[in-house]
């Protein structure tokens, strides 16, 4: 790296964040849409961890899991919705270099988060539905609590080294980013330095452990399916089949989503098109969780009904 490169590099304190794009006269339109669904991303998932927390009948793997997957919902909207509104509102379209950093960060690691507790959700019900006398101690309370551990202290690690290269790239091309938030696609895209190294390291790591977790879910689902086909009454399998069509759903969405947003090199990288998948990640997933798992699941009902009458 060159001298005038290193002095760039370290010159640089913001960047400036395009946002949407094509959108002249509809900002406030879009600003009211994104945030009454922001709202009910909120209300939505911490009426799921309030429902679980304070119903002890629903402390049970499933719902422990459920809640954790509420709080990572929660957390990753709040990390790119509350900034894209200012910019709709504001038009302030600036962000530090340590707040986009930081921001690329929590993306990175409530994401892993993510992917590795649908893999525990899948096991749960892999374990309910294949090997239900055995459930209560294959899927303890303890161990899915260790699970849930797992998966926060993994996604807390997993991004550290991506943050950390990338921190060190220069950025003497260009300081505009191509996006509505800071992603890795976006940041390696306006870098002057070579970044063969922290590409290869975001496929590689993002590729193993997306398709370990991914694997795993696909594994158990392929068992849970063939055990409900083996079911002899239509009762029978409808039942068990209603036990994970949430989950299935809730993950059909989610890897959907993500492996047309990061499962490619990034000299394929498209922004209007990223920009729609990442919108659909960020809005989409965490809006439809809580509905996906709240409008069929008749235990969860109660609790909420409990709950109401508690606070009446």
């Amino acid at each position: 790296m060159s001298k005038m490169q290193a002095d760039v590099r370290y010159n640089v304190t913001e960047f400036s964040i395009q946002g949407l794009s094509g959108i002249t006269g509809l900002q406030l339109p879009i600003f009211g849409t994104l945030l009454l669904l922001y709202l009910l991303i909120i209300f939505g998932n911490m009426t799921i961890f309030v429902v679980v927390l304070g119903n002890p009948y629903l402390h049970s793997p499933m719902y422990i899991l459920l809640m954790n997957l509420s709080v990572i919902d929660i957390a990753y909207t709040s990390n790119i919705l509350p900034n894209l509104l200012n910019m709709l509102l504001t038009q302030h379209r600036t962000i530090s270099f340590l707040g986009c950093m930081i921001q690329m960060y929590f993306f990175i690691a409530l994401a892993s988060i993510e992917v590795i507790l649908l893999a525990a959700m899948a096991y749960d019900r892999y374990v309910a539905i294949c090997q239900p006398l055995r459930y209560g101690s294959l899927m303890s309370l303890r161990y899915c609590a260790g699970l849930a551990a797992c998966a926060w202290v993994i996604g807390l690690l997993d991004p550290t080294g991506h943050v950390v290269i990338i921190s060190k790239l220069s950025f003497c091309a260009s300081h505009h980013i191509n996006h509505f938030f800071c992603d890795v696609p976006p940041l390696l895209k306006i870098s002057c330095s070579d970044t063969y190294d922290v590409e290869t390291m975001n496929y590689v790591v993002g590729t193993l452990l997306t398709l370990t977790t991914f694997l795993l879910t696909l594994i158990s689902y392929v068992i849970i399916i063939s055990t409900i086909l083996k079911i002899k009454s239509a009762e029978g399998r409808y039942k068990a089949f209603s036990t994970c069509s949430s989950h299935l759903t809730c993950i059909s969405t989610f890897y959907g989503t993500i492996i047309c947003l990061y499962m490619r090199p990034a000299s394929s990288y498209y922004p209007e098109q990223d920009k729609f998948f990442a919108l659909l990640y960020i809005v989409l997933v965490p809006l439809l969780n809580p509905i996906i798992y709240s409008l069929k699941n008749q235990e969860f009902k109660n609790g909420v009904k409990k709950l109401l009458h508690k606070m009446t």
